[in-house]
């Protein structure tokens, strides 16, 4: 998977977990975007978890060296759509 990739959450926490697929994948990657969106998920997950601090670390780390996309109006506008649909 070379050129440019946009990872949701549970790709992120697949290559945390050392999954062979998804590293393999990213090492080819010319670009790596992360919505800060699943960036928050991973940091309430973090914050959840048993090792608070070093799963932060972890997350501040990955952050830093890749591209974390924001938010915009039309962004927030779809979430308010789909979130009234979900139960």
């Amino acid at each position: 998977m070379s050129g440019r990739n946009l990872l949701d959450t549970n790709i992120v926490i697949a290559l945390f977990a050392h999954d062979s697929a998804v590293v393999e994948h990213l090492d080819e990657a010319e670009e790596v975007f992360i919505p800060s969106i699943a960036l928050g998920e991973l940091y309430f997950g973090a914050h959840k978890s048993g090792r608070v601090k070093e799963n932060l670390a972890h997350i501040d780390e990955f952050a830093v060296s890749n591209v974390v996309l924001g938010c915009d109006t039309e962004t927030a506008r779809y979430y308010g759509e789909i979130k009234k649909r979900t139960p």
